[in-house]
């Protein structure tokens, strides 16, 4: 019996290693990515958001589970799907609906919106909008924790469609080259935009291609968080002892289109129904429930928690402060480059 947890030895890993209130709070960030995303949708719908938005809901086990591993030390580049890398990494959520709301509160400060937060603070060094864009700002990073001799490592999220990028090969060799402390975590969720992996790669698994930059290529089942953490915490061990990076895949799925103006023609309702079936959440609390780490009371309490959190948030950034249309160009050059 685990003295921690009260876990029987059996259990696996994930179970032994954590905490009753470290799963209990990864189950809290897992509600405050879709009660975010859920809101943030409901926003834009009531034209309190304008642009466009990329929605994760059905892969936060993906993002927590590997978030857990890491340090605040440790840094993260993340994708136009980022909401819940950002959360993961510690992000608060009222900054973030700030952010999407074009206020000053925001994390920057409102220039960025959806697909630019950036969260310096807790190593989240900027989620972006343009496909693969992380892999090589994660291998400078990986590179400057190795310059310095630091024990820290970066990681970076990628969908699948980024692994057909020329930045993928390009970043994944180097790093391999360099032997840098970087672990790249591609979510494939089966589509990039609406072209299926089946019709865009020659292999079938994203991680089928480590072999070619002599690093591991290891699979986790993506709405599993303890598969996600397993995994995940292999690679970044690897990387901070100095034995270079891997690349881990999650196969998981996002159960909304690709953007808000996406009309999901390119996939049957059957399927989607079918992946709503493996939601990661409610699996989650089954396991938690099945090992006794939290009751149905518990679990009530932390999505009731969550709940409240996010509509404070909601109210917060309504009630920001709106950019001066005088200052559009702070911030674009540093105070050192203006003289």
């Amino acid at each position: 019996m685990n003295a921690i947890t009260g876990i029987k030895p059996n259990a696996r890993p994930f179970y032994q290693k954590y905490s009753a209130a470290a799963l209990k709070e990864a189950l809290r960030k897992m509600y405050l990515i879709r009660r975010f995303e859920e809101g943030a949708e409901e926003a834009y719908m009531r034209g309190l958001i304008h642009g466009t938005m990329h929605l994760s809901i059905g892969q936060e086990a993906s993002a927590v589970g590997a978030t857990m591993a890491l340090r605040n030390g440790d840094y993260i580049t993340s994708t136009h799907r980022g909401h819940g890398h950002c959360i993961g990494k510690g992000a608060d959520p009222k900054l973030m609906f700030a952010e999407f709301f074009g206020k000053e509160e925001g994390y920057c400060r409102g220039r960025g919106g959806s697909m630019h937060i950036a969260d310096v603070a807790t190593g989240n060094l900027g989620a972006n909008g343009i496909v693969g864009g992380g892999l090589p700002i994660a291998v400078g990073a990986a590179l400057a924790i190795k310059k310095q001799k630091r024990g820290d490592v970066a990681m970076c999220f990628f969908g699948d469609g980024a692994s057909n990028e020329g930045a993928f090969h390009e970043s994944l060799n180097m790093a391999s080259v360099w032997k840098l402390p970087v672990v790249f975590v591609c979510e494939n969720n089966k589509y990039g935009m609406s072209v299926s992996t089946e019709r865009s790669m020659a292999v079938a698994n994203v991680a089928d291609r480590a072999a070619a930059y002599n690093m591991p290529g290891v699979i986790a089942d993506g709405n599993s968080i303890a598969d996600v953490e397993e995994a995940i915490a292999i690679a970044v061990e690897r990387a901070r002892a100095g034995l270079g990076p891997t690349l881990v895949e999650c196969k998981t799925y996002r159960t909304r289109g690709h953007s808000r103006s996406d009309r999901n023609r390119y996939r049957s309702k059957e399927e989607i129904e079918e992946w709503q079936g493996r939601d990661p959440i409610p699996r989650f609390e089954a396991e938690l429930t099945a090992h006794g780490i939290a009751t149905e009371a518990d679990i009530a309490e932390i999505r009731a928690a969550a709940e409240a959190e996010i509509a404070a948030g909601i109210e917060f950034a309504r009630n920001g402060t709106d950019p001066n249309p005088a200052e559009v160009t702070r911030d674009v050059y540093s105070p050192e480059a203006l003289g």
